[in-house]
């Protein structure tokens, strides 16, 4: 043989095998696993939502794993804890990213923790795939590794808002709300709203993350007579708040994002949060629904965790399934590439929760804008609107 040959021969393999190294070097992929991470909060002020947050999600991986996996590759999850702390939330992110060298980073929960992390893992191209909160930071400004599920905040607040101001004819409204990026976007999405209507805010109060007191502010707006509430937060600000303001003899309506819509608010706070409304996309998954996948599902969920699911249940479990559903239109040859082009030419279906249907596009990263209200009555949710459309921002 020649030494031309042997040369052209030697180049021709060196080629080889680093088309083969290529194809294997997928950070988080490999012949027969496939790393998911998850950043929740598992110690902190949200930790049961965190917790079912991340049983949903392993519940859906589970399965997927005894039916044989995504395209021969069996799906391993990686959470962590953030405790609900941006701080927190870096370093869980930079564990996943560059110890455990995830693929990608699903269902983070909180916008001030999805803020901290996302540089982290874009710097090493790992996608924020739909995480557990509506902030428009989730897809705004545009970035190729940004895709999120949930109708924001803010067009949470411009869709609903004007609906139960008319139905209501409120004539004060108000609005307390969490001081971080979390409590503003639905505070800037309520006075939009309001502003639509020739309106603002009687009176406006805020807490620090991880408050319990909130006697001042009630009493704030207690003395503003103010007879609407919006409610820019979460899990126990929602009953501390309405508790503290049935002690104090204060009763006007309370309307939130879907960061109140969760079973705990009225499994915990009694007969306090009954008239409470608000806004959501997946709907509560009581075990005693007519609909019998929501039953047969419960009762794998229970069987699992010994509790029953929640809305953060369904949203873990949605999210698993909505990447299963990309990652097998990926094809075999599963990378970062592969899946962002499947999920922009592939239209996701609508969950059994009911959900809408997700559809990205190459210049658009929220799959859905669309919303509901429902209301608490009797100790549980119950819905009293369809998906309400998102008016023209207030000029």
């Amino acid at each position: 043989m020649t030494l031309m040959k042997q040369t052209t021969l030697a180049i021709a393999a060196a080629a080889l095998v680093a088309a083969s190294a290529s194809v294997s070097a997928q950070q988080g992929v490999t012949k027969t696993e496939i790393l998911i991470g998850s950043i929740q909060d598992l110690s902190g002020p949200i930790a049961a939502l965190g917790k079912q947050t991340r049983n949903g999600m392993q519940l859906r991986v589970d399965e997927i794993n005894e039916q044989g996996g995504i395209n021969g590759r069996k799906l391993k999850l990686i959470a962590e804890d953030n405790g609900y702390d941006p701080k927190k939330a870096v370093l869980a992110a930079q564990k996943l990213v560059n110890q455990d060298k995830v693929f990608l980073v699903a269902g983070h929960m909180g916008t001030a923790q999805n803020n901290a992390a996302m540089p982290i893992q874009f710097e090493k191209n790992v996608i924020n795939f739909l995480p557990v909160t509506a902030a428009r930071e989730m897809y705004e400004p545009f970035h190729k590794l940004k895709f999120s599920f949930a109708a924001t905040y803010f067009d949470q607040m411009r869709a609903g808002l004007p609906v139960i101001m008319k139905q209501k004819n409120y004539a004060k409204p108000c609005i307390i709300y969490q001081d971080d990026e979390f409590g503003l976007e639905v505070a800037r999405g309520a006075e939009d709203a309001l502003k639509s209507m020739g309106k603002g805010f009687t009176e406006k109060t805020t807490y620090k993350r991880g408050a319990t007191d909130f006697s001042s502010q009630v009493a704030r707006m207690k003395s503003a007579g103010c007879d609407l509430v919006v409610m820019g937060t979460i899990l126990r600000e929602t009953i501390g708040t309405m508790g503290e303001a049935r002690k104090t003899g204060f009763s006007p309506d309370f309307f939130g994002s879907s960061a109140v819509y969760n079973d705990l608010v009225h499994k915990l706070g009694g007969k306090v949060v009954d008239g409470l409304y608000g806004m959501h996309t997946t709907a509560q998954p009581y075990a005693d629904t007519t609909d019998e996948k929501i039953r047969f599902w419960s009762a794998k969920y229970r069987t699992k965790f010994s509790e029953d699911p929640t809305v953060f249940s369904a949203y873990g479990y949605a999210i698993i399934d909505n990447f299963s559903v990309a990652a097998r239109a990926a094809g075999p040859n599963l990378t970062v590439d592969s899946f962002v082009k499947a999920l922009e030419t592939n239209k996701i279906p609508a969950d059994m929760f009911g959900s809408p249907a997700l559809q990205f596009k190459p210049n658009m990263r929220l799959g859905n804008d669309q919303s509901r209200m429902s209301q608490i009555q009797n100790g549980r949710w119950t819905s009293v609107s369809g998906y309400l459309v998102v008016p023209p921002l207030a000029k």
